[in-house]
């Protein structure tokens, strides 16, 4: 009799535990799905245009150097965000370009594609900036010129099927260490580091976000493209960065 109890109480102290993990589970599902839901509430269509707009000039300049230690962007193209787009405000020498994103430069189905606080300062090396910044150059243009979403979307995959868009080249990579970088409404900052940019979905071939694996990679369907990020251990500007 007494072994009877004990087994019943072991299987109801069981069951309690299995109740109370897949409430847990639960409860965090739900809590993800809220904060997206709660970001497209928050960011549902474009911002007055002159909410992603730099005060001056000037600003813009220094913000997108700052993406690259300054012996790398002092000698950079640098690019502003102006009503009609982007022009090239600073011609550099060393093939590099230099140029705070929005926050369109996200895919489609962001939650925050449309948020005006996002800035990213990004220097792209030359194999980058003649094959992967025209992406977002062109998703700039559309964006500017009132498409939707799914407008956007299609009008960059109908890029890449008319090769009206360059392949990506090998060796494409671009510095984001800036301090000043607000990449979204949660990390913010993030950390410094560097992008190498493969084209195609290739996580899995670099065994990439895998448990114990050292190597960072988001695969961008949109932009056929596969970003392996590498923390660095300092900002732009030599300070320390805390991991």
């Amino acid at each position: 009799m007494e072994t009877k109890l004990n087994m019943n109480s072991s299987s109801t102290i069981k069951k309690y535990v299995v109740v109370g993990f897949l409430l847990s589970v639960m409860w965090v599902i739900t809590s993800v799905q809220a904060s997206a839901q709660e970001q497209q509430l928050l960011y549902p269509a474009k911002a007055p245009l002159s909410q992603y707009l730099s005060p001056d000039k000037q600003s813009e300049i220094a913000l997108a150097r700052s993406a690259a230690p300054t012996s790398i962007s002092g000698d950079a193209d640098v690019m502003v965000l102006e009503a009609d787009g982007y022009t090239t405000a600073i011609k550099g020498a060393n093939g590099f370009v230099c140029i705070t994103e929005r926050s369109w430069a996200n895919a489609t189905d962001s939650p925050e594609f449309w948020n005006p606080k996002l800035r990213s300062p990004n220097c792209f090396n030359a194999a980058a900036a003649r094959s992967f910044l025209p992406i977002y150059l062109r998703k700039t243009k559309l964006v500017l010129a009132g498409k939707s979403k799914s407008d956007i979307a299609a009008a960059i995959a109908a890029g890449f099927d008319k090769k009206e868009l360059p392949a990506l080249e090998v060796g494409a990579m671009c510095y984001m260490m800036s301090k000043q970088q607000y990449l979204n409404d949660e990390g913010r900052s993030w950390h410094p580091h560097l992008m190498f940019l493969i084209a195609g979905d290739a996580a899995k071939a670099w065994g990439a976000n895998l448990p114990d694996s050292p190597i960072m990679a988001a695969v961008d369907p949109e932009e056929r493209v596969t970003i392996f990020m590498v923390l660095t251990g300092t900002w732009s500007d030599g300070t320390p960065a805390m991991h």
